[in-house]
């Protein structure tokens, strides 16, 4: 099975939620960005990291706002289940921006990062400018989708589009590029559902949208 749910934050308490007791060996937990545990490479971050490896399931996870990109960065990217990754342990990896995998059978688009809106309260030294999507980021990801027909099953995101926003009447005023791609999306692309976290709610904005913050989500 592959589940998925909302921000972490490096709070290793998460994994001990009851939801995710429903979590076997072989399954996939997609984290929607916000990961977390890769921020400042202290010896409690080391410790927490390989008790994560130590789970007899996968965690993927996409990157949000609050990731050090200095770090995550430094891990050799490869390829995995049909696209580029970062294998930070066997069971621990980092999805990136504007790739499409195949888990379980299904096709899952990814595409990390956004825009902090706690910005002017963070510091030269826990923000990094790459957070924010780039343009080339954003042309292979259309790339990508066009060469899978504009077709996959899943879409798990950080941000949400910039429509789903105004409807939940959250971060209305803040566009960046990477809007435009989702918007694009929803109006050129076939899916059945799409995952986001940057909201820190778990609501479903029907028919296809889904904030996800402490659920543990099946995606079928």
């Amino acid at each position: 099975m592959v589940y998925v749910t909302g921000d972490t934050h490096g709070d290793l308490t998460r994994f001990k939620d009851p939801q995710m007791k429903k979590l076997r060996k072989g399954d996939t937990l997609i984290i929607c960005g916000d990961f977390g545990f890769i921020w400042n490479g202290s010896k409690q971050e080391r410790s927490a990291l390989r008790k994560l490896a130590a789970k007899d399931f996968t965690i993927a996870f996409i990157d949000g706002c609050h990731e050090n990109f200095d770090i995550l960065e430094s891990y050799p990217t490869e390829t995995w289940n049909g696209g580029m990754a970062r294998v930070i342990a066997p069971n621990l990896i980092h999805l990136m921006r504007g790739q499409i995998y195949t888990i379980e059978g299904k096709r899952i688009f990814t595409f990390g990062g956004g825009h902090s809106q706690d910005l002017e309260f963070r510091s030269d030294t826990d923000w990094w400018e790459r957070e924010q999507p780039t343009h080339e980021e954003i042309m292979e990801a259309v790339d990508n989708l066009e060469k899978h027909g504009n077709s996959v099953d899943y879409v798990i995101t950080h941000e949400p589009p910039a429509s789903v926003k105004d409807c939940l009447g959250v971060d209305v005023f803040e566009r960046i590029e990477v809007h435009a791609l989702f918007e694009e999306i929803i109006k050129s692309c076939t899916y059945q559902k799409w995952f986001f976290g940057k909201c820190h709610i778990d609501k479903n904005i029907p028919v296809k949208f889904y904030a996800l913050f402490n659920n543990v989500t099946p995606l079928k």
